[in-house]
């Protein structure tokens, strides 16, 4: 054979192969050729600052499950509590029994409140005011110490609802920074390579991309979770502001010195 013509052939066969290989590269694309990478993987091979939004977020969800289950026990069993023992309070004969039956309950819910009734009585009682002032502040006192009882009591229940509200808030915005870190670090990656083929930019954007998903994975229970236990409280709140409005009736109707004036 002819060599010029053999060289002819060669330059073909050089010109036409770089082309056949983005051919293949092409149609093992869109067959599926591309790596297959399962969530560990795609975790694996993330950043170290995708890696580090990912641990946040994960902890994050652990303490916020760990509060709504929490939750769930303490907030349902306030406001079963709260019911069964404002019925003993409107059953019992007088104030003083209603009181002493509060106090039997275990972990009573209404006690709290109707014991800085009490203490307030005492102090009323004790002090050496006009008989007829003592007359005129002891509604607004009890009252306001009965408001305080209430206040302290759904304290307690509507703690770490907080951190909560934080998780659901913050956890996207955590997420999306985790992924535009890994979109940006997936594009300076591309510019090493010089190609742009989807086989080599696929597996960086989804590993980007996984700290969005579990960002919202983060914020969707909080969300619910906070907006539930928000009415569960705001159940057990009208509950107990229901019984102080009874103990402050009672305390006017059966304290001779609340219910008249002193001469």
């Amino acid at each position: 054979m002819d060599p010029v013509a053999q060289t002819g052939v060669v330059d073909q066969l050089n010109m036409t192969q770089p082309l056949d290989t983005m051919q293949q590269l092409g149609a093992a694309t869109q067959l599926g050729g591309m790596p297959q990478l399962g969530f560990w993987d795609m975790i694996a091979n993330a950043t170290v600052v995708v890696q580090g939004v990912m641990a946040l977020l994960a902890v994050m969800s652990l303490i916020s499950w760990s509060i709504i289950f929490y939750k769930i026990i303490q907030i349902n069993m306030g406001r079963r509590k709260a019911l069964q023992e404002r019925a003993l309070f409107q059953n019992a004969t007088n104030l003083a029994d209603g009181v002493q039956t509060l106090r039997e309950q275990g972990n009573s819910v209404l006690y709290p409140i109707a014991k800085k009734g009490l203490q307030e009585f005492r102090r009323l009682e004790q002090s050496v005011i006009h008989p007829n002032l003592k007359f005129r502040v002891a509604g607004d006192n009890l009252r306001r110490v009965l408001e305080q009882g209430v206040t302290e009591n759904l304290g307690s229940m509507s703690r770490s609802l907080a951190f909560l509200a934080t998780c659901a808030n913050s956890a996207p915005f955590i997420g999306l920074f985790g992924t535009v870190w890994g979109i940006m670090n997936s594009f300076h990656s591309i510019g090493q390579m010089k190609t742009a083929a989807l086989a080599a930019v696929a597996p960086g954007i989804s590993e980007a991309l996984v700290a969005t998903a579990i960002g919202l994975a983060v914020a969707i229970p909080a969300t619910i979770a906070y907006n539930t236990f928000l009415g569960m409280i705001n159940t057990v709140q009208s509950e107990m502001e229901c019984f102080a409005s009874e103990f402050l009736n009672r305390a006017q109707l059966e304290l001779p010195w609340m219910n008249k004036r002193s001469e």
